[in-house]
């Protein structure tokens, strides 16, 4: 009995530490006394992920990109459609293309059990995904700043409004990540996530078929998958090596090659022309620019402290 009460008193005594305010910042090492087991859990996971199946790396890195562009990095973009919350997963951007939930939810699963309890939030399960996903497929690393908080709500309307679509053109785009508080440099960086993935024929379609700042023998190649009607899901390489992280998306774009009208973009007379080329040549600057922006996108609007909570299953407010 005094073994079960000790057992049950450690349990509420970590639920009570992930429940209260460590601090109001962000910090890398947020959960190296709370829970050192919690990043190492997380890295394993990721990596069978990925071995199991190239692709998901790149859909967990979008989940963290999409999550934190509505209303910040607060795992919004994990809960599902109830009676309170107008689910972010039917915005356009998200419908029947994000994807990667059940490697969350598994996460979740695997570190709620190694840490004796709710300790790591679902929104730095996301922004630890990511990192680990980029590494897992060749690319940097960085320290992952931890210590956000849950959100209670979604917005499909925020979805719907804040996310860059495949259709913007380069204003569009730099007033999209201007929003956010991320720079010219940023969208260019961040976008360079594009070396990963693959995108479905409804989105790069109108491109293939009736722009001109395209290579004639690149649209012939994605034509001859992608139909001027139907076969809408069917899927295409954002770059050549889409499983393996490199700068092969820029020299793309340098060679006319981008899949989507946003890509191509980047690459077309305006003023991220150099940074493109730059990071086309240099693999080493786009890497550095890669992560540090990727930090700073993780630090838009964190819910700390008392805001906000710790979810027990990703997809539902406690």
């Amino acid at each position: 009995m005094a073994l079960r009460s000790f057992f049950y008193l450690h349990i509420l005594f970590i639920f009570a530490l992930s429940t209260s305010a460590f601090s109001s910042t962000l910090n890398a090492y947020y959960y190296d006394k709370v829970c050192p087991k919690a990043l190492p859990t997380i890295k394993r996971v990721i990596q069978d992920a990925v071995q199991k199946e190239r692709r998901m790396g790149a859909s967990l890195l979008r989940l963290h990109f999409h999550d934190c562009f509505v209303n910040g990095c607060d795992a919004s973009i994990l809960l599902d459609s109830t009676s309170n919350i107008d689910t972010e997963k039917d915005a356009p951007a998200n419908l029947n293309s994000t994807r990667g939930f059940d490697v969350v939810d598994y996460i979740k699963a695997e570190v709620d059990k190694v840490c004796g309890g709710p300790v790591v939030s679902c929104a730095d399960i996301l922004a630890i995904a990511a990192r680990d996903s980029v590494v897992a497929l060749g690319g940097p690393t960085w320290k992952v700043k931890l210590g956000r908080r849950d959100s209670t709500t979604a917005s499909k309307t925020r979805a719907e409004d804040d996310l860059p679509t495949p259709f913007m053109d380069l204003p569009a785009l730099i007033k999209t990540f201007k929003k956010q508080g991320l720079n010219v440099k940023d969208l260019v960086a961040l976008s360079g996530g594009h070396t990963v993935g693959l995108a479905q024929c409804r989105l790069f379609r109108d491109r293939i078929y009736n722009e001109t700042n395209i290579d004639p023998a690149f649209a012939r190649q994605r034509q001859s998958t992608c139909p001027r009607s139907g076969g809408d899901s069917k899927l295409a390489p954002l770059d050549p090596t889409p499983a393996h992280f490199d700068t092969k998306y820029f020299t793309k774009l340098v060679n006319k090659r981008g899949l989507l009208h946003s890509d191509q973009a980047l690459f077309n007379g305006g003023e991220t022309d150099g940074l493109v080329k730059g990071y086309s040549t240099n693999a080493a600057a786009f890497s550095k620019d890669f992560a540090n922006s990727m930090i700073k996108m993780g630090n838009i609007k964190p819910l700390t402290g008392k805001n906000g909570q710790i979810r027990l299953n990703c997809r539902k407010v406690n």
